[in-house]
């Protein structure tokens, strides 16, 4: 049955016969799966050992981006957050509150999409809620997602585990999201071609410690960027970070976007790259290991652990000499994830 020319009404939101339709028409039609549930939960196998759990709300706006849309980015950032804990993502539910008067087809959209990239790293949808709110209660539609995974033996990751002499790494280009976000809204009247990194990592973290389990620490450089992440780790572990900046892969376009406007790619999210501390005996290791993976071909070391300028970050600038990294202050764009 073509959705197209439809839109959600507050029926839909109803329990009834309506809300009955949608979630026959677009969630179960995509999301289907021997778990998935039409009971008020899940009934599910216990994983042995271990697990890691998370909720993430997802409220970006527009809703489509060049490179992805909110069902996309709500499975990337569940799986990425249960990555960085070293753990398989195994189990999804999803929220979602609509506007009255979204596009059926634009909602399909979405879950179309949230299929595709559960799949591709092999996460189930097992049960969620459907509310419909009045015009103007919400911006389109949001959806909160929360994942369980199970973590890999003789795993763990931690803020608190970098040490004085690992090496720094991120596993692609950074502040492609926070930029192409920025370009969508069209405020500022600047046409570049920025392509959101949005991806679902667990595939390359997963190679990553099947080889090299005593990866120190592992984190998602959404909000507030690689910068506001460093920052966080320095002090959870009571480090300083020496990075060079000549290191820090930008691509030209956010590079060009960011300098007219006067912004720090540090600070800006990224949607399919994180930050690893690795000891420093294994950072050629790692790399070969992420180079060869999807989604993460770019890999480079960006700097090292330190003792000195503990909970500070340095950055060793292109002529030579060394500054620090300013501090976190206010978000730069909100609502980019």
């Amino acid at each position: 049955m073509s959705l197209e020319g439809k839109t959600v009404t507050l029926a839909h939101g109803a329990g009834g016969k309506q809300t009955a339709e949608l979630i026959g028409q677009v969630f179960k039609k995509h999301f289907s799966n021997p778990y998935f549930t039409a009971d008020d939960a899940a009934v599910l196998p216990a994983p042995e050992g271990k697990i890691a759990m998370t909720t993430d709300g997802f409220i970006v706006s527009p809703q489509f981006f060049n490179g992805g849309n909110i069902g996309k980015l709500s499975i990337c950032g569940t799986v990425n957050d249960l990555a960085c804990m070293g753990a398989e993502p195994l189990y999804m539910t999803c929220g979602f509150v609509i506007e009255e008067g979204f596009p059926m087809d634009r909602l399909e959209e979405v879950a179309a999409a949230m299929e595709k990239t559960a799949a591709e790293v092999g996460v189930r949808i097992v049960a969620g809620d459907t509310k419909v709110a009045g015009k103007g209660q919400v911006d389109g539609l949001f959806i909160t997602t929360t994942g369980v995974g199970q973590i890999m033996e003789g795993v763990t990751t931690s803020g608190a585990l970098a040490k004085s002499g690992d090496s720094v790494l991120v596993t692609g280009d950074i502040g492609r999201h926070g930029c192409c976000i920025l370009l969508e809204r069209d405020e500022y009247g600047i046409e570049a071609d920025v392509k959101s990194d949005c991806a679902p990592l667990w595939n390359a973290v997963q190679a990553v410690l099947s080889e090299v389990p005593d990866v120190h620490v592992i984190r998602d450089a959404t909000r507030g960027g690689v910068g506001t992440v460093l920052y966080e780790i320095a002090q959870e572990s009571g480090v300083g970070f020496l990075l060079d900046a000549e290191s820090i892969p930008v691509q030209d376009q956010v590079r060009g976007v960011t300098g007219m406007l006067g912004l720090d790619p540090m600070y800006l999210a990224c949607e399919g790259t994180l930050v690893m501390i690795v000891p420093g005996d294994k950072t050629e290791k790692v790399l070969e290991i992420l180079r060869q993976q999807p989604h993460t071909e770019g890999a480079k070391v960006i700097g090292t652990v330190t003792e000195e300028e503990a909970g500070k970050v340095v950055l060793r600038t292109q002529i030579g000499t060394q500054t620090y990294l300013p501090q976190p202050g206010n978000e730069l764009l909100p609502r980019i994830c």
